[in-house]
């Protein structure tokens, strides 16, 4: 007894055969979207497998016949597959009808075999009982339609056959439509290919001895080998010159041969293509015959009388004629088209292009006459004449046309040169260069892929063409950049397309290539001139996520992606991508290890360096969730790095940039840097360093950490040649952020080390920062006059003199007019601090202020140079910073022991309304000093009389509505106001009357 096969194992193996089947449905060429539904529902099969396999179906003998059912029907359907895979499109064509009957068929049969496996596991498959009656009924339904249009096409063939229609015209129509329904070009290699495909399948039937079949396939093949396209070369070149022999007999300027009458359908009146004769011997187009009866009429359409036999057949004689007639004209048309490009004329070649694009429309046969006549060889010459780009797109377009499927055409453009000469066309007007390219890439293609030799012959014109494509790709060319693909399969070329800023291939190679090939292309990546734009494309097009997957790859594949990602880096949206993809995290982590070599370290230090650079500081050292890193270790290893004696200058630089940019973000870790990392030891040391750069950057830090430890700074700088060092990053006016460092850790630096003021006026120190307040800017500016306070301090006569002496002082009034808020502030304060000595320094009773002889050089005098006009502005700009310095000089003019001569200067320059107005805008600070001012003005009887009124109002405000806080605001007004009170009922008048001083 024969043991039977299990149950599960028969549903395995149809499981895998319907998953094998299924794939294979995808392959056949034809029927495309019947086999697709097929496939679908094989698929939709196996889930039902599945679950009976799980469920553990019981061998009953209902259900072993269900399933060896199916398995019958599945197996008829893999053979249908395997039938119909791979045969000749044009048999395909002919057997739609029949395939899709086929393929319905066994649909159904399926869904039967699938009813009758549910019905005998009604239990089993309850859980999925909707979806397998679902697909059940669907299969059992199924229909399946051939195309109408390619049944339409082969009833047109079946009919022509049964008329014996075997003339030329009929072939040319049914092969152009039999090729154009299967996808393949009306060209004599390819109908060559497939007709000697379709060949092999009547080789086949007559092996099968199916007789029928063979006779037809050999009528077909009869047919369709009368075409132009079906014939070879030699015998399409013989047919044309035996044309032209003919019409070499009519006159050069004979451009059209009339047709004869009997050409004419008497129906429609025009010129018939497939003319069909009565019994009467009457002919007429055929479909307007059909036309004539359906109608109703029963009359010859040319005679009128009636008929008796309505039947017809094909004039195969009248047809060859009209083609004959047909044939001439294109001859004449091409010899005339020919005379026209010769011309030269813009109107003529014009004419001629029109003239040729519908000749090659109405027959494919005019593609090789055209060619064997010379016209492709004369118009290919024109790219290179001069014509108007109007007439230079309508030869690129009429040469698409010629070549379009054809092969030898193609071979044609080649040896012509014509490549190189529809490159040149690439470079032009935006329309000329994109029929270019649609020229272009018809000359490149073979079929439904590309032409190796036209591809190769391309090749060798890389370092133009890939320029002019990449242009032209930017239009949004998707042909150019089919082009510029296929020619990217070429590293050279993806590297010359990477150097006109498209990245495409490049990037694809770093995605999806192996190992060598990605660090190959991350090298050539790294070779390039990156200018912000292609950095940019860079990382817009997505090289940044790979090249980070590759830094977590062996050492050079660190190496080289940590190179580009430094240069990358520069840009800030792509500091984004790199903080996005977790590429801080893993920088950091790198420059950590102490596994890593030295160029891996260098390259982390740099992108750290870029990170921070740009004023961007600490915001993009975040993780891939955009949290805050931990800062402090951060800038711990790269101070470690400057202690490290075996540090490289290549990583030190970018390590003491990182830190620049770090430590600017905030006075936390500047403090964390220099306490609990010895920071400002580590990088005074590097002051003294050989190398510039790290000098210069040394410098840069000095100034931050000289915010926290200031005396260290100092004792460093006593010591010798240190100081010269730094007035030569003072005299540094080529580097900007060295002079603004250098000048603010003078700034920063106790005022009280008067030695240190001595000797940098010795070494030139005080003239170079007067240089940077005189030409420098923004911020370098700024400390420049913050460091100045040091010379100007009124305890120390001798460096204010020195000051004045180097013109600082029309210097600091400029800056009152044209400096930034902070500049015009200290610029205030500067003057000043010079303006508290002139009373000691003037002697005689000549300056209206002072009461003495004042010049700026000699006593600092705020009205000598001409300080004042600037100084009442800055006080009504109602800036507060401004506003306060310029208050407290403007109050050195009113002297304690001679108030009214410095209240009248006041007066005159206009500064007393403005102070009186702080008093309603103020902060309170800026109130207190107009309070101390104007307490000095109102001892004056003619000061209270001017200004009394105008002063009440604000002061009164001040007295009653101060708050808690500013309760010796309140008490400084109340003061002001019995000033007022007192000298406004005084009968003195005279400016040089004085008053006894009111206490708080």
């Amino acid at each position: 007894m024969t043991e039977l096969i299990p149950i599960g194992t028969i549903l395995a193996v149809l499981s895998n055969q319907i998953i094998k089947i299924s794939q294979a449905a995808k392959d056949v060429v034809f029927e495309k979207e019947s086999f697709r539904v097929l496939a679908k529902h094989l698929l939709d099969i196996g889930p039902v497998l599945k679950e009976l396999q799980s469920q553990q179906l019981n061998d009953s003998p209902v259900a072993r016949q269900a399933l060896e059912s199916l398995e019958t029907n599945v197996k008829k359907a893999h053979a249908l597959v395997e039938k119909y895979k791979g045969r000749a499109r044009f048999y395909l064509l002919l057997k739609c009808r029949h395939i899709v009957k086929e393929i319905q068929d066994v649909t159904r049969e399926i869904g039967d075999s699938l009813a009758a496996l549910s019905l005998a596991n009604v239990e089993v498959l309850s859980g999925i009982s909707d979806q397998v009656h679902r697909l059940q009924h669907e299969m059992q339904r199924a229909e399946f339609e051939a195309s109408h249009a390619r049944l339409q096409i082969v009833d047109k063939l079946n009919q022509g056959i049964s008329d014996q229609a075997f003339d030329k015209e009929f072939a040319n129509d049914m092969l152009r439509d039999i090729a154009r329904a299967v996808g393949v070009p009306v060209e004599p290699s390819e109908i060559s290919r497939e007709l000697a495909s379709f060949k092999r399948e009547k080789e086949e039937a007559e092996n099968r001895k199916e007789r029928a079949e063979v006779f037809f396939l050999e009528q077909v093949i009869e047919l369709l080998s009368r075409a132009d396209a079906a014939r070879d070369y030699e015998e399409v070149s013989f047919q044309y010159m035996q044309r032209v022999k003919v019409i070499e007999r009519y006159d050069a300027r004979e451009e059209y041969i009339e047709p004869f009458k009997a050409f004419y359908c008497c129906i429609t009146g025009c010129v018939m293509a497939d003319p069909v004769s009565l019994c009467t011997g009457t002919a007429c187009e055929r479909w307007a015959l059909e036309a004539w009866f359906q109608r109703g009429e029963k009359s010859d359409p040319e005679t009128g009388e009636d008929l008796q036999d309505f039947s017809w057949r094909p004039n195969i004689l009248l047809r060859q004629s009209i083609q004959e007639w047909r044939e001439l004209n294109y001859c004449l048309k091409i010899r005339s088209c020919k005379a026209m490009i010769t011309s030269h004329e813009e109107e003529c070649v014009v004419e001629a292009l029109d003239r040729m694009k519908e000749l090659v429309a109405e027959n494919s046969i005019n593609k090789d006459w055209i060619s064997i006549g010379g016209l492709t060889e004369g118009v290919i010459a024109l790219l290179e004449s001069r014509i108007t780009e109007a007439v230079r797109k309508k030869v690129l377009v009429t040469l698409k046309d010629i070549i379009e499927g054809h092969a030898r055409n193609k071979a044609s453009i080649l040896e012509k040169g014509g490549i190189e000469k529809i490159v040149l066309c690439l470079g032009l007007d935006p329309s000329i260069s994109e029929a270019a390219v649609g020229l272009l890439y018809e000359v490149l293609l073979d079929r439904s892929s590309w032409n190796t030799s036209c591809c190769k012959r391309l090749s060798q014109q890389c370092d133009e063409i890939i320029p002019l494509l990449v242009s032209v790709v930017k239009n949004e060319s998707k042909l150019a950049e089919e082009i510029l693909l296929k020619l990217c399969e070429e590293d050279d070329n993806i590297i010359k397309a990477a150097r006109v800023n498209w990245f495409r291939p490049l990037i694809d190679k770093v995605v999806q290539g192996s190992v060598l090939e990605r660090i190959s292309m991350v090298k050539e990546l790294v070779s390039l001139e990156l200018d912000e734009e292609k950095i940019k494309l860079l990382g817009e097009e997505g090289v940044i996520p790979p090249l980070l997957e590759m830094a977590t790859g062996g050492v050079e594949s660190k190496e080289v992606s940590l190179h580009a990602l430094v240069k990358l880096s520069t840009f800030r949206g792509n500091k984004h991508l790199i903080c996005g993809g977790g590429g801080v995290s893993l920088v950091v982590k790198l420059l950590s290890s102490s596994h890593i070599v030295p160029a891996v370290t260098a390259r982390c230090a740099e992108i750290l360096a870029n990170l921070s650079a740009n004023g961007d500081e600490t915001t993009f050292l975040v993780d891939e969730d955009g949290g805050q890193l931990e800062l402090k270790s951060v800038t711990a290893n790269l101070l470690a790095i400057q202690q490290n004696l075996n540090s490289l200058d290549s990583i030190r630089r970018p390590a003491l940039r990182a830190l620049v940019g770090i430590c600017q973000s905030e006075a936390g870790l500047v403090k964390s840097a220099v306490v609990s990392c010895s920071g400002i030891s580590v990088v005074l040391a590097l002051l003294d360093d050989s190398n510039q750069e790290i000098r210069e950057l040394a410098i840069n830090l000095v100034f931050l950490f000289s915010q926290h430890e200031p005396e260290g700074v100092v004792e460093y700088l006593l010591k010798p040649r240190r100081l010269e060092a730094l007035v030569g990053f003072l005299e540094n006016s080529e580097k900007g952020d060295v002079q603004r460092a250098a000048a603010g850790l003078l700034a920063n630096l106790p005022k009280s080390e008067t030695s240190l003021t001595e000797k940098l006026i010795e070494l030139g120190g005080l003239k170079a920062i007067i240089q940077i307040i005189r030409l420098g800017t923004g911020e370098a500016k700024e400390n420049a006059l913050s460091a100045l306070f040091r010379f100007t301090d009124p305890t120390n006569l001798k460096s204010q003199r020195v000051v004045v002496e180097l013109d600082a002082f029309p210097l600091l009034t400029g800056l009152l007019r044209a400096g930034s808020v902070t500049a015009s502030a200290r610029a205030a304060a500067l003057l000043g601090d010079l303006s508290m000595r002139t009373p000691e320094l003037s002697d005689l009773h000549m300056c209206p202020a002072h009461g003495g002889s004042c010049s700026v050089s000699t006593t600092f005098c705020l009205l000598e140079g001409g300080a004042l006009p600037d100084l009442v502005r800055v006080v009504q700009d109602k800036v507060h910073a401004t506003a306060y310095e310029a208050i407290q000089t403007l109050s050195t003019l009113v002297q304690e022991d001679s108030p009214q001569r410095g209240a009248a200067v006041l007066h005159e320059y206009g500064a007393i309304g403005p102070t009186i107005e702080v008093l309603r805008w103020g902060s309170e600070s800026l109130k207190t000093e107009a309070l101390i001012l104007l307490e000095r003005v109102f001892v004056s009887t003619e000061m209270v009389d001017l200004y009394g009124a105008m002063a009440r109002a604000p002061l009164g405000q001040l007295a009653s509505h101060s708050l808690c806080d500013e309760r010796h605001l309140e008490r400084k007004a109340v003061k002001v106001l019995l000033l007022i009170e007192r000298y406004s009922r005084s009968s003195t008048t005279s400016l040089a009357s004085t008053a006894a001083p009111i206490t708080d």
